[in-house]
């Protein structure tokens, strides 16, 4: 079973040359965030990755977490392992220094991250929900509150979680019945059960904060009465230490395709009287806050799409790497009567598929959390709205496609395995078990893809994408002037792709005030479009520098060499898909609303 390596030179080159590092270096904050410094950090989670995550990830997909008596077990070494990632300081990555974190920007949190979700998804998991729980209160809790509760979760002691899901309320929060009754205190007694909950209940930590959405009694209905409420599986006393085992319940566990580690919890609320509850910020604004922590878990997921992209890939080229089948196509020295597979065409494009799907993810989920870090950062108030206007459009872009394709990616990482990779034993089929998910939770493809063409496209009349096409333009134009016959061929289909974007955005400003049905009937199509036509401009603004670099004799001459391979790749056979996804979205609408329910 092949373990997990970071490809640390392709990491740090996009940070470098294509997101721009040296511009996150001069935010507020970010003085010391040097090539130099991101690089030893790298190089210290891609040793913690391989050596103690990566290991235990077949180890946890066969023995699970498991629920007794109320109590959740994680699989053996993953309790030993978090302990080792805590004490190591990885939880404090990018929390706010004030309450111990080191405050690092979003953009290097988020490489790291793609090496532990490649590692071990299940495990990232965990400190991926306690980050969204960080920031949520960070932004909208008091004072009191947060000195209460941060310092130990930034450090890791414990960990926390986000309750959105009830039975009758998955994706339509509207319906959430979860009940907070106001005390005497200024506390609230909650009751109700949450589904879904991920790392609800685990032997990781001491105590969990569960981050609750629930209405307060005479709330108004739908989304307008939602708060947000913190419940601590331990009540904590004022001097910070452990108080009463508070009213909550871990009643079961899912029995999941994948993520087996990760207990999915069912959570259940005041079976005894009433859990007790601090309400966050405002009441009836849960909903305004929890978006905190749904926003930084999209970006988590998306990013999970480029991990399984990445790991799927080391996984199928060790094999085919190995695996003797077949006679070659092409005359070989010695004139063999069979070949390891990676010689044949189609197992070579698979592969290609494989790495061009990582490459492109991990540029663009980059530069999204670049955006973010100049977002929250910058002291320019016209350059932090547009690059938050950036990102609104980006992240449902992240998550949707990236998923997607690492769906794909797994899928492809299975079919180069022929018929063994259909058995458990090679472990190809964990890799595509384990990303299922991620289409799903936090917002299925469907829902981000209504985002983007709603709120994001539709509602401002396509501005943000315009614009953001006008850049894609720009690199056009540098890779026409180039003049390398590569980068001609790269521009060709790029330009290609951003005509399509640019004639299904114009569709969409003009259709949805009026038939917002008839956009969202083909709306994935958009989400897929516009992520195939950005992870191409990410791909040949790499390529761009690699040619550059070739050309002066600087750099890693084999790592270019191979990047405008890559990206030639992408572009022959990746982007040419535009034209499909746009002409779906404008023209197939109709196939789509006509049909009755009562006709399938």
């Amino acid at each position: 079973m092949s373990e997990y390596v970071a490809p640390l030179k392709d990491m740090n080159f996009v940070l470098k040359h294509v997101v721009g590092l040296e511009q996150i270096g001069k935010l507020p904050g970010c003085e010391e965030v040097t090539d130099d410094l991101v690089e030893a950090i790298f190089g210290e989670a891609a040793k913690f990755a391989n050596e103690v995550l990566s290991p235990l990830n077949t180890v946890g997909d066969k023995q699970g977490a498991k629920l007794a008596n109320g109590v959740v077990t994680t699989p053996p070494g993953f309790k030993d392992a978090y302990w080792k990632f805590a004490d190591a300081g990885w939880t404090q990555i990018s929390s706010p220094p004030e309450f111990g974190g080191q405050g690092l920007p979003h953009v290097v949190a988020t490489a790291v991250g793609e090496m532990w979700g490649s590692a071990n998804m299940a495990f990232k998991l965990c400190p991926l929900l306690t980050g969204g729980a960080i920031e949520a209160l960070h932004q909208h809790a008091s004072k009191a509150m947060q000195a209460k509760y941060l310092p130990n979760m930034a450090s890791g002691k414990w960990t926390g979680t986000m309750n959105l899901t009830e039975p009758q309320a998955g994706s339509d929060l509207a319906l959430v019945r979860a009940k907070a009754v106001p005390q005497s205190d200024g506390s609230y007694k909650i009751t109700g059960q949450k589904i879904f909950i991920t790392y609800g209940e685990h032997d990781y930590t001491e105590n969990i904060i569960h981050m609750v959405l629930a209405r307060i009694e005479g709330a108004p209905e739908g989304v307008k009465g939602i708060s947000l409420f913190l419940v601590p599986k331990f009540l904590v006393n004022d001097d910070g230490s452990i108080g009463a085992r508070n009213d909550v319940q871990c009643a079961s566990i899912e029995h999941k395709m994948g993520i087996h580690a990760s207990p999915t919890c069912v959570m259940m609320y005041g079976e005894k009287g009433g859990a007790t509850g601090f309400v966050i910020g405002e009441p009836n604004r849960g909903l305004e806050y929890m978006f905190v922590m749904m926003n930084a878990a999209r970006l988590g997921v998306g990013l999970e799409g480029v991990s399984v992209c990445e790991r799927a890939l080391q996984h199928a080229l060790v094999w085919a790497r190995e695996r003797v089948q077949g006679r070659p196509l092409v005359p070989m020295p010695g004139n063999p009567k069979s070949v390891p597979i990676i010689h044949h065409p189609d197992v070579k494009r698979m592969l290609l598929t494989m790495k061009a799907y990582a490459e492109s993810t991990r540029a663009l989920a980059y530069y999204a959390s670049a955006a973010l870090d100049i977002a929250e950062r910058s002291t320019d108030e016209t350059h932090k709205r547009m690059n938050q206007a950036l990102v609104d459009l980006l992240i449902p872009v992240v998550k949707g496609w990236s998923t997607e394709v690492g769906i794909e990616a797994a899928s492809l990482g299975i079919q180069v395995h022929g018929g063994m990779g259909y058995i458990e034993e090679t472990g190809a089929a964990q890799y595509l078990r384990d990303a299922r998910i991620s289409a799903i939770y936090e917002g299925t493809t469907g829902i981000q893809a209504n985002d983007l063409v709603g709120r994001k496209v539709g509602r401002e009349g396509g501005q943000t994408a315009l614009a953001l096409l006008t850049d894609v333009d720009k690199t056009v134009a540098a890779l026409k002037a180039e003049g390398d016959v590569q980068l001609q061929a790269v521009a060709k289909q790029l330009a290609s792709g951003v005509a399509e974007a640019r004639r299904a955005t114009d569709w969409i400003v003009t259709v949805f005030p009026g038939n917002a049905a008839a956009v969202n009937a083909g709306c994935v199509h958009y989400l897929m479009l516009m992520g195939t036509v950005l992870g191409g401009w990410m791909m040949a603004r790499a390529a761009l520098v690699a040619a550059k670099q070739l050309k002066a004799g600087e750099g890693d001459s084999e790592y270019s060499r191979t990047k405008l391979i890559t990206t030639r790749f992408y572009a022959d056979h990746i982007l040419t898909k535009a034209n499909g996804f746009a002409e779906a979205l404008v023209a197939g609408a109709d196939s789509v609303l006509e049909m009755q329910e009562n006709a399938f």
